[in-house]
């Protein structure tokens, strides 16, 4: 028989934490959010033994218990507070094996906390690169804990690992050793500290002694007499805390000695520092980048063309066959113009969303991600941020509502105030349906210099264009905003690696699932409403339009086809979704749009996305050929009443830039109502957005007409 075990997997930034919990979990994982907070709560389900089955958590990386960000809060709330529901029975300490002297301060200071520990040393092949041999078995006898050294990216070393596990967890030793004695750098007072909040070590004693003022667990009985414990003892947090630190170095200084062996006095230069001469460089490295960005958005173009084309043609085969087979009327135009059409503005682009998701993967994997941050750094502070702004702004590309969340990472309240407000200018993956339907209108499917496609070049200007202006009103708001507080850019880089191709396929798989089954149920929704408002207007109009074209088409039997397209266009026109789209008319056609786009622009608030879904609903209601045609050559086929197109190159121009800028997402306006704890930043950041879409939507529009 199973029984319930958790397990909470514990480590420095980039030392193999999020790779040992996919290899741990599979597929059997869930992200939600901690209690109370933003942050991230990754947890799974791993059988370690065929009598144990462990719940993983995930836990923020930190770089010691004392924290500094909101993640590394949330990492101290859950190890110091005993009666937190996520509280482990047993912590696996991730240890880089090639950084150990710091990575081994962390791990002491969680032995201290008497919770179970195993120490899981990853990076021994960087360690060996770098001349360093570690003696595993003497640190386990030093350390007093098990040490299992893995490779989680290549299934190396998890069997072992998962033994330790359950032999710890079946045979819990009845006490834990101290691996540094805390009351004598404190004093006994601190055992008051200890039994007063109720807590298993004295070093968890001093944790609180420290931090008591903003550990949410402790109430304010609890807090005044800590507080007045500390006074009476002349607590000196500073001075303890840094006496504490050197103790700990200082027995970590002999373990090193006694279980490692250097080469030589130098490092050795590792493949990644070679590399790094050259990706990092300030003139070399941003060419590189650019390169890069480059390729994934001629990519995005080049590779989803086949597949799009095919989903495309599939739908336009499946109305027609639909229409072929049922008989004219309510039910048919449902499904063929209500449903079929909603369906096939969710498949065809999910093809170009998985390769974007598959390239951040790739890049992510490979460990090229956090170089673009240092690259950026410059440029950052220059707009009043740093490099760890860069971050949550990458990950805009694939959605703002995550990014906005990592923003939490940023120690400085301005910084990240300013990161927050900018990212939703980023181009996420809910705009790529948007653009690359819009592009593919109006811009000419031509090659420059044999080898560059235009409409690729087009999406990577459009997502530069983004990221720039997220930079000029970073500046703004840097010039509005006023503080003293200074901040710093520090970050470990990982060493390259060759990205795990399953991983990179599994993301893609899930990122395709996910768009057509969160994203899809709202296009599909909003759809359906769409058809029944095209479909339907004030019985009087639409009685007086079919009792005209019945008269028309009796007159002139030969324009039958014809009289049949003005009859829905006019329906379509004294529809309530027509009504709805000229009541808005006014205020959108200095910007090049009609009635129908209008109606899309609403619409889209819901998700940018659900602007293609909106599209093919439109113009298959008002279209007679019930799926002949895909809803590109029916866009391309739109006309104004005096004949012109609708879809000009100013008009296409003129809303790609619109959605470039504008604030269409709920979902993000939320999130940073959540981030913020007020509506007063999500209803500047709406403002704002709306009006530099507008603004510069109608400057592009005038510019090209």
């Amino acid at each position: 028989m199973q029984r319930s075990y958790t397990i909470a997997l514990v480590g420095n930034p980039n030392s193999g934490k999020s790779s040992l919990f996919n290899a741990l979990t599979g597929l059997n994982q869930k992200v939600g959010n901690f209690p109370g907070v933003t942050v991230d709560k990754k947890t799974g389900i791993s059988k370690i033994s065929d009598t144990l089955s462990a719940s993983i958590i995930d836990l923020p990386g930190t770089y010691s218990l004392y924290p500094k960000s909101a993640d590394e809060q949330v990492t101290y709330e859950v190890l110091l507070d005993q009666k937190n529901a996520d509280r482990p029975d047993l912590i696996v300490v991730i240890a880089d094996a090639s950084n150990l002297k710091r990575n081994l301060l962390f791990c002491s200071q969680i032995m201290d906390l008497k919770i179970p520990v195993v120490i899981a040393l990853t990076m021994m092949d960087i360690a060996n690169q770098k001349g360093i041999t570690i003696d595993t078995t003497g640190m386990e006898r030093m350390m007093g804990v098990p040490v299992i050294p893995i490779n989680p990216r290549r299934n190396k070393g998890l069997a072992r690992l998962k033994k330790t596990i359950s032999d710890v967890a079946e045979n819990r030793p009845a006490s834990l050793p101290d691996f540094i004695d805390i009351i004598s750098i404190t004093g006994e007072w601190l055992a008051d500290i200890r039994t007063l909040c109720e807590q298993d070590s004295n070093y968890a004693a001093l944790h609180l002694a420290c931090n008591y003022a903003e550990l949410k667990h402790l109430n304010a009985a609890t807090r005044i007499q800590v507080a007045a414990l500390l006074g009476e003892n002349k607590f000196n947090k500073g001075k303890i805390q840094a006496e504490e630190i050197m103790m700990r170095y200082k027995k970590i200084d002999t373990i090193m000695q006694q279980c490692t062996v250097t080469d030589s006095p130098m490092k050795r230069m590792v493949v990644s520092d070679r590399i790094d001469k050259v990706l990092l460089h300030p003139v070399y490295g941003n060419v590189i980048l650019l390169v890069v960005l480059f390729i994934l958005f001629q990519s995005i173009f080049w590779l989803a063309k086949y597949p799009m084309d095919w989903i495309q043609e599939s739908f336009a085969y499946i109305g027609t066959a639909i229409s072929g087979v049922m008989p004219a009327g309510l039910l048919q135009d449902l499904i063929v113009n209500g449903l079929l059409a909603g369906m096939s503005g969710i498949a065809v682009f999910v093809p170009q969303i998985m390769i974007l998701f598959g390239f951040i993967t790739i890049l992510e994997d490979s460990g090229y991600m956090a170089r673009i941050s240092f690259l950026t750094d410059r440029i950052m502070r220059s707009a009043g941020l740093n490099g760890r702004s860069v971050m949550p702004l990458i990950s805009g590309m694939a959605c703002a509502v995550p990014a906005i969340m990592a923003a939490r990472t940023i120690q400085n309240a301005k910084e990240r105030l300013i990161t927050i407000m900018v990212t939703p200018l980023m181009s996420c993956s809910a705009r790529l349906p948007v653009y690359t339907m819009l592009i593919a209108l109006v811009i000419p499917s031509k090659r420059v210099w044999g080898f560059i496609n235009m409409q690729g070049l087009v999406l990577m200007g459009l997502y530069l264009l983004g990221f720039v202006m997220a930079l000029i009103v970073s500046k703004v708001m840097d010039l509005i905003i006023k503080t003293k507080t200074r901040s710093y850019f520090l970050m470990e880089l990982p060493v390259y690696r060759a990205p795990r191709w399953k991983n990179v396929g599994i993301t893609m798989l899930e990122k395709g699932k996910i768009f057509i089954r969160d994203v899809g149920k709202v296009i599909i929704v909003l759809s359906l409403i769409l058809w029944a408002l095209a479909a339907f207007g004030p019985p009087a109009q639409m009685k007086k339009v079919d009792e005209k074209y019945t008269t028309l088409i009796q007159q002139h039997p030969e324009q039958t086809e014809t009289l049949q397209h003005e009859q829905a266009t006019e329906r379509l026109e004294h529809s309530f979704a027509g009504m709805m789209g000229k009541g808005i008319e006014p205020a959108i056609k200095p910007l090049g749009y009609d009635w129908k786009i209008g109606i899309a622009l609403i619409t889209s608030f819901a998700a940018r996305e659900v602007f293609v879904g909106t599209m093919a609903t439109l113009y298959s209601v008002g279209d007679v050929s019930n799926g002949t045609q895909t809803l590109e050559e029916k866009m391309q086929a739109a006309r104004r009443d005096d004949g012109t197109p609708v879809y000009t190159l100013a008009a296409g121009l003129s809303l790609l830039i619109f959605y470039v800028f504008a604030m269409q997402c709920m979902s993000t306006l939320a999130i940073v109502k959540r981030e913020t704890r007020s509506w007063k930043y999500p209803a500047i950041q709406f403002a704002y957005m709306f009006a530099l879409a507008y603004g510069c939507a109608f400057i592009v529009f005038h510019i090209f007409k």
